[in-house]
């Protein structure tokens, strides 16, 4: 979908609306004593808190009242269907495992999307007071450090990149082969940083993010500010990753596809 100037800049408008709210909900709970945890899953430990329900809320309401024509996908509440051909799609905390432990490297995904893909997206955190934002134009972060473009790694071969994952924690075991097959040839691997590590990617900080067991609001938000930062984002065969599954973030061509034929023996 084409938009105009004015349509992009309310839809960017909107976002930086919810992310600041998403802000104060889940700050509001952030290493408080007794903070506990609902599981969502009885096959392994997926929490829910009080903050992920509050953060969807309250971006829930800013959307009803600002874009109430526009439908809503989150990961706390059931779906509402729009009529203008937008859907916000939001993660109100992505990375609850982390939250619960006091880790800065959760953070709140944020995008906007058509029937092709995601137009723009938000990656806040919002204790380190980080937001990374792409699409429709823009491609910067705005943190202590002030305003930065964002510019993804340019080529290097495997053997000198930096690669994050959540495994062994997610993923089955022949995903984790998988993996485990790009990390081998790595210079550097490291574990656990949820959606932040999308964020790095961007930055320029690092080559590659591996994921499997992925859902659409995991995803949108990365794609959209990886991709205005000249970065590729797909699955293991190198499609589309809108729906989330098995995903391969990196900084350029060149790397994803030494990482792609890897994952795929």
């Amino acid at each position: 979908m084409q938009v105009s100037q004015d349509v992009a800049a309310e839809l960017v408008a909107a976002a930086h609306e919810l992310a600041d709210v998403a802000r104060v909900a889940t700050l509001a709970h952030f290493r408080t004593p007794g903070l506990s945890a609902e599981n969502k899953d009885i096959q392994r430990f997926d929490p829910v808190t009080v903050a992920d329900r509050l953060s969807e809320q309250r971006m829930r309401a800013v959307l009803a009242a600002r874009r109430p024509a526009d439908g809503i996908l989150g990961e706390e509440f059931g779906p509402v269907e729009g009529t203008s051909g937008l859907t916000w799609v939001l993660d109100p905390i992505d990375g609850t495992r982390g939250y619960l432990s006091g880790t800065p490297t959760w953070g709140v995904l944020i995008s906007v999307r058509d029937a092709k893909g995601p137009l723009y997206g938000i990656i806040d955190q919002p204790y380190i007071g980080e937001r990374f934002e792409g699409g429709l134009g823009i491609a910067r972060v705005v943190g202590p450090l002030g305003e930065i473009a964002l510019q993804t790694r340019s080529a290097r071969p495997l053997s000198e990149a930096i690669l994050f994952s959540t495994f062994p924690e997610v993923g089955s075991a022949d995903e984790e082969a998988a993996f485990r097959r790009v990390a081998s040839q790595a210079k550097l691997v490291r574990y656990g940083t949820d959606c932040y590590a999308y964020a790095l990617i961007a930055a320029g900080q690092i080559d590659l993010v591996i994921e499997a067991g992925l859902q659409a609001y995991d995803v949108q938000a990365p794609i959209a500010v990886i991709e205005a930062a000249g970065g590729v984002m797909t699955n293991w065969s190198g499609n589309p990753c809108h729906g989330g599954g098995r995903v391969l973030a990196a900084a350029n061509r060149s790397i994803h596809a030494e990482a792609l034929a890897l994952l795929n023996g």
